[in-house]
């Protein structure tokens, strides 16, 4: 009998973690999907006076939001091409990516300071991975935080434990969940596990995994997407 193939841990929340699953599936690799974070939703008022504009940070937020809020009549600026796809999907019609992190999101914004005649709103998490708000006021934008959404740790499945030794690759898309994998690999290290994060804060969050032997090795995509990330499967 032919050994399977080795596997890829997909660790990011749903609904982005199947979407990710399909990608990978399209590449002909084996997948495991046990998100460590689950995202619950948060129900704000929210108040849209004086608001000129939306950013968003995540599909979550997009889609936070959405269930929220009827009105799509301000224009989006949105952190990558997921996220500005899932603005388009909900009904915005003026949208634009910055095509890579938060701070790739407050230059964009920033540059286009002359043309928003009111505040910037951020929906997103109660705790954001990036300080959007705080580089967006730096700049001199007037700008507000709306919490939609809260994300939470979970543990792998004992299945998923079990198969540490034979995975090929673990996918982390965000600090908090590299921070909950390294918090698993002090009971269950994975010598031979690839860590593939989507930016170099990412890596940060697991600490020093690779060189205390609970990883394999930590790599960074060289451009905070996912199609960057997932490039990193074929070197």
């Amino acid at each position: 009998m032919v050994a399977a193939a080795p596997r890829i841990w997909v660790t990011r929340a749903s609904p982005g973690a199947e979407e990710t699953a399909e990608r990978l599936r399209a590449m002909s690799l084996p997948v495991l999907v046990d998100p460590l974070l689950a995202v619950v939703p948060l129900t704000p008022s929210i108040d849209l006076d004086g608001v000129a504009a939306l950013a968003f940070t995540s599909v979550n937020g997009v889609e936070a939001f959405a269930r929220l809020s009827a009105d799509r009549s301000r224009p989006v600026f949105a952190v990558g091409d997921r996220t500005a796809r899932a603005a388009r999907e909900a009904g915005f019609a003026e949208v634009v990516s910055a095509d890579g992190d938060v701070e790739a999101l407050a230059a964009l914004i920033a540059s286009q300071a002359g043309r928003i005649a009111g505040a910037v709103l951020n929906p997103g998490a109660k705790e954001p991975a990036g300080d959007l708000v705080s580089l967006l006021a730096a700049a001199g934008l007037t700008v507000r935080r709306a919490a939609v959404y809260r994300t939470v740790e979970r543990e792998p499945q004992p299945d998923t434990l079990a198969q540490l030794g034979t995975m090929a690759a673990v996918l982390l898309h965000s600090p908090r969940a590299a921070a909950q994998l390294a918090k698993v690999l002090k009971a269950h290290p994975a010598p031979s596990l690839r860590a593939l994060c989507l930016s170099p804060s990412v890596a940060m969050a697991l600490g020093t995994a690779d060189q205390d032997g609970r990883l394999a090795s930590v790599t960074s995509a060289p451009h905070p997407t996912e199609t960057a990330l997932l490039d990193l499967l074929t070197l």
